[in-house]
């Protein structure tokens, strides 16, 4: 016996390999060293950093995956991989500026493995990061044929006297929400149990999701913030904090940015939610309590700044093509989010 009459075939995983270098190279940045296929990817530092720091973060996508193993639709999940790491480091005011990632398959389709990689190196240009290298596992026994799992590492850098750790922020800030562009990479187990108990098909077309599929809607993959928000950064907007809006929603991720002895106030209404926010509460009959602890209906990223800011920010983020709205305030309190569930939140 060999490798092969186990599962596993070799050769086909270096074809793979040669198949996806050219979408590698594509998101190269000066500072790569060196090429794909090496045990390691080389990066320098960029120049004309004092006192560099770096900030490190890690993602997966979650049972959104399960989506496009049955849709066949793979081109998406990548940048979904991307953002969900990009995103978060983010936060900390980094620059991203290298990306790894893990594939691991039951078996290697190179056609559907090429779509997925063609995703994650459209992410990874979205966020000005190199795909510096990766590893693709094929796992026979593990997963079934046609399944895969993917999950990412970033590696980003910012100047330690401008790092972001929630002692900028002050009460009296406000804070500007980015819209999302829909539920992203969060909250899919619900999705699906929703989907699956109330009888849908993946390719039905609800009324309140304007003629698109519900497989579309919710494969459409997750915004990355990361060169508006720099670019803000560069224009001279005070960002104090920033709050990447993931699992647990709003009420769990937005108080992450904040210093000692402050809470954030919400006003509802003051941002549209998107329709795929109200089918699944509907489709589902989810409370609204349970919807904004499990996604992040409609604001997908958060700034917190001074409040004479507030304009310039959002005129800024709008010209980048990411609606902003003016969605609170921080106040005195001990890390709580409050009003948020005082008001029914406007549906768009």
């Amino acid at each position: 016996m060999d490798y092969r009459d186990a599962g596993v075939d070799v050769e086909a995983g270096r074809a793979f390999v040669d198949q996806i270098r050219n979408l590698v190279h594509s998101t190269f940045r000066p500072e790569v060293i060196g090429g794909l296929g090496g045990f390691g990817g080389c990066f320098q530092l960029p120049t004309g950093y004092q006192e560099p720091v770096l900030v490190s973060g890690t993602d997966g996508v979650g049972t959104k995956l399960k989506i496009a193993q049955i849709l066949n639709r793979h081109d998406t999940v990548g940048i979904d991989l991307v953002g969900m790491c990009v995103n978060d480091v983010l936060t900390s005011g980094a620059e991203p500026l290298f990306f790894l990632d893990y594939v691991a398959t039951g078996k290697l389709d190179k056609e559907q493995l090429t779509q997925v990689v063609a995703g994650i190196a459209t992410g990874c240009k979205l966020a000005g990061s190199a795909l510096l290298g990766g590893e693709t596992a094929e796992m026979p026994g593990f997963y079934q044929v046609g399944e895969y799992d993917l999950a990412g590492f970033c590696v980003g850098i910012v100047e330690k006297s401008r790092m972001l750790d929630g002692s900028q922020v002050q009460v009296g800030d406000v804070a500007i929400g980015l819209a999302s562009a829909g539920v992203h990479s969060n909250g899919f187990s619900l999705v699906r149990k929703i989907v699956s108990d109330a009888g849908f098909a993946w390719d039905d077309t609800p009324a309140l999701l304007n003629g698109e599929s519900i497989g579309t809607a919710f494969l459409t993959p997750t915004r990355i913030y990361v060169k508006s928000v720099l670019a803000a950064l560069k224009a001279g907007l005070e960002i104090h904090g920033m709050a990447h809006i993931t699992g647990g929603g709003l009420p769990e991720n937005l108080p992450r940015c904040l210093g000692t002895g402050q809470g954030i106030k919400i006003n509802p209404g003051s941002w549209n939610i998107p329709p795929v926010f109200q089918w699944l509460a509907e489709a589902g009959t989810v409370g609204v309590e349970a919807m904004y602890n499990t996604f992040n209906m409609g604001i997908g990223f958060v700034l917190i700044l001074p409040a004479h800011q507030a304009e310039q920010a959002i005129t800024h983020f709008q010209s980048q093509d990411i609606p902003a709205y003016k969605i609170g305030e921080v106040v005195t309190g001990s890390g709580e989010l409050l009003g948020l569930f005082t008001e029914k939140t406007s549906q768009e």
